[in-house]
């Protein structure tokens, strides 16, 4: 007969780890989602995979709750930790052709991914309640591990030092910034649209003014800001301008509106960006005309 949970502190214990790890995979899922909806969702590939990871931590948590199983905890488990290896790579060599930058909502995800990992790796390799003992490989598997705790503790100490060193050595929002150069015109549809040097849309956003930039901290993440001065190339007839933004540095105008490339658009003659309602407000394509 395998070890038995014989205290009811014990099997609050146990209710409380499951609580926890549910907790914290909606937690992680609820980030992504956020994420998902202000900017990720039209980055090719990228998009899809932050859709399924939210619908995935959702799933896990609610069967992690409700069946308390190990199996479970040991999926959910695997995908927090997976997650936050994606994440990783994401900053180190790029995904799908998509670079990530530090973000702290990226820091904090990687947190709780940890975290959760901790939690349902514990309620995996917890012994087994008041029943005979199971011939289960994943039980099979759990038996054979020896000082579970420290196994788990040093995994997750691991993780988190990977992570400090990844958020360390990223590219922050302001090292994304688009040179501003000669800027270019370029036709996307039936419309006659201002790029960036190399062939980026730009875009302005509503909520600024002109002397006044918006969109700073996690915004400028993923509307990099169109660094300045900038000059006019062939069949750009606005008025080119610059502001100081907040941080202190200069990003190029156009009459009026401040600049910003989109983190979605991969290549030139994309307008992925074009009439999205997110960070705050709306953002539109700069047409040649103004």
């Amino acid at each position: 007969m395998a070890r038995t949970l014989s205290t009811p502190l014990t099997q609050s214990w146990q209710l409380g780890l499951r609580v926890a790890g549910a907790g914290l995979l909606v937690a992680t899922g609820a980030i992504h989602l956020d994420l998902y909806l202000t900017g990720y969702r039209t980055i090719p590939t990228i998009g899809w995979l932050f859709l399924l990871q939210v619908i995935a931590a959702f799933g896990l948590a609610a069967a992690v709750l409700v069946s308390g199983s190990r199996l479970a905890a040991a999926a959910g488990a695997g995908f927090a930790l997976s997650t936050l290896a994606g994440y990783l790579l994401s900053i180190w060599v790029g995904l799908f052709g998509f670079a990530e930058v530090r973000t702290t909502a990226g820091l904090v995800a990687g947190i709780i991914e940890v975290a959760a990992f901790a939690v349902l790796a514990l309620i995996t390799l917890a012994p087994v309640t008041d029943r005979p003992a199971s011939t289960s490989p994943l039980d099979r598997i759990v038996a054979s591990v020896p000082a579970p705790r420290a196994v788990v503790a040093g995994i997750s100490v691991i993780a988190l030092v990977l992570l400090g060193i990844a958020v360390a050595t990223a590219n922050g929002s302001t090292a994304t910034a688009a040179s501003g150069g000669s800027l270019k015109t370029v036709k996307i549809g039936s419309v006659t649209v201002l790029t960036s040097a190399k062939g980026l849309t730009l875009y302005w956003f509503a909520p600024d003014t002109s002397t006044t930039s918006n969109c700073n901290g996690s915004c400028a993440t993923y509307w990099p800001p169109v660094k300045g001065p900038a000059t006019a190339g062939a069949g750009v007839t606005g008025t080119l301008g610059t502001i100081k933004r907040a941080d202190g540095s200069v990003q190029a105008t156009y009459n009026g509106h401040p600049l910003y490339t989109y983190i979605g658009d991969s290549a030139p003659g994309q307008a992925r960006g074009n009439n999205l309602n997110l960070n705050g407000g709306l953002w539109h394509e700069v047409t040649a005309s103004g």
